[in-house]
């Protein structure tokens, strides 16, 4: 099972959702960083359940604790180990659903691929292990702003509520403002209402997130197999119900013809750039200088409280109602998640670009 990510700059983790703790060891990080504890503890604040009314109600603190690779409060360049105690599992809660395949959960899968499963609340499969990549991607995004690069992600729809206005005419600061994410206060109350509607029904709902990188110069990705976007691709895919990945235009720029599509190279005073970014700020794997942007379409949490229909560990047909903790919209949660994944790829790739052109000698 593959519990890491990056090249240089690594993370690999560890632990189960109703396990006694998760954690990590965080490899690659430079030496000299004054970390920012408050900064980590905010983020993980943002992501931990329990923490607004359209939250899972499961009631983890999340306080992370430091075990290696800092003195002082200043990185050492040595593997950082932490740790987050698991305090609100309630491991009881699956015993019903020991043997039984959940609809759209990964219950099946892993049973067919290990043999076995850990079915207290699916265990590594389980939304609670993005609470490392969250620490990692904190001190990943300290480092990245020493070079002027920030991250911003928000909610640009829930459902059928979809978000219009362009980047640009957003106030970016304002995402945190409400519990939705959207940096609209219109839209995220429109937002919010689809979310309780659901949790009354006991159903969920999906959306997705956009995520603008910002300060980014031209030269980091690869051309062939390490593209920055399949790096960030791979990443964001790997967040629980994600359902695909979108960069600049995406899939409306398929509908497109080239004459509307490219975008036209000019130089200014500021140096070379594109008049348009319907690319993303990436062109055959690589930063072009432009805004990194990109969409993520995350589906509706797979555990409801409605009735449904599945089979059990002896293939026999069975009814079930789930009656625990869940949340009725994932995509609130996810944009800390999404943005701390965003920083660890792209500080790994800071760190691969060693390329040298003969006119930087």
């Amino acid at each position: 099972m593959s519990s890491s990510i990056g090249k240089i700059f690594k993370l690999t983790t560890f632990g189960e959702s109703h396990g006694v703790a998760i954690g990590g060891i965080l490899e690659g990080c430079p030496a000299g960083l004054q970390i920012d504890f408050y900064a980590i503890q905010k983020n993980l604040n943002r992501r931990r359940p329990g923490s607004e009314s359209i939250f899972s109600s499961r009631n983890e603190h999340d306080k992370v604790e430091f075990l290696s690779g800092i003195l002082d409060g200043i990185t050492l360049g040595t593997p950082i180990g932490f740790l987050i105690n698991n305090q609100d599992q309630k491991p009881g809660d699956y015993n019903t659903f020991k043997d039984v395949f959940r609809p759209s959960h990964a219950d099946y899968t892993y049973q067919e691929k290990y043999g076995l499963r850990d079915h207290r609340g699916g265990g590594r499969s389980s939304a609670r292990e993005t609470a490392n990549w969250v620490v990692a991607g904190s001190i990943a995004s300290q480092v990245l702003s020493l070079k002027g690069i920030s991250i911003y992600s928000y909610v640009q729809s829930i459902g059928s509520v979809f978000l219009k206005s362009s980047v640009d005419e957003l106030d970016l600061n304002l995402i945190y403002e409400n519990e939705v994410r959207c940096p609209c206060q219109k839209m995220a109350k429109k937002m919010k209402d689809i979310i309780n509607t659901c949790k009354d029904n006991g159903d969920t709902v999906g959306g997705e997130i956009f995520t603008i990188i910002k300060g980014l110069p031209p030269g980091l990705g690869a051309p062939v197999f390490n593209k920055l976007n399949a790096s960030l691709a791979m990443a964001i895919m790997s967040v629980n119900a994600c359902k695909g990945v979108a960069f600049g235009s995406g899939f409306l720029g398929a509908r497109n013809k080239g004459s509307e599509e490219n975008d036209v190279f000019v130089k200014d005073e500021n140096g070379v750039r594109t008049l348009s970014n319907n690319s993303g700020g990436i062109q055959g794997g690589i930063s072009n200088g432009e805004d990194i942007c990109f969409q993520s379409a995350f589906k509706p949490v797979s555990t409801i409280s409605k009735e449904q229909q599945s089979i059990n560990s002896d293939f026999q047909k069975i009814h079930m109602k789930f009656t625990g903790r869940h949340d009725p919209c994932i995509v609130p949660r996810a944009v800390p998640v999404v943005s701390s994944l965003a920083a660890i790829v792209v500080l790994d790739h800071f760190l691969l670009n060693k390329t040298i052109k003969l006119t930087d000698l």
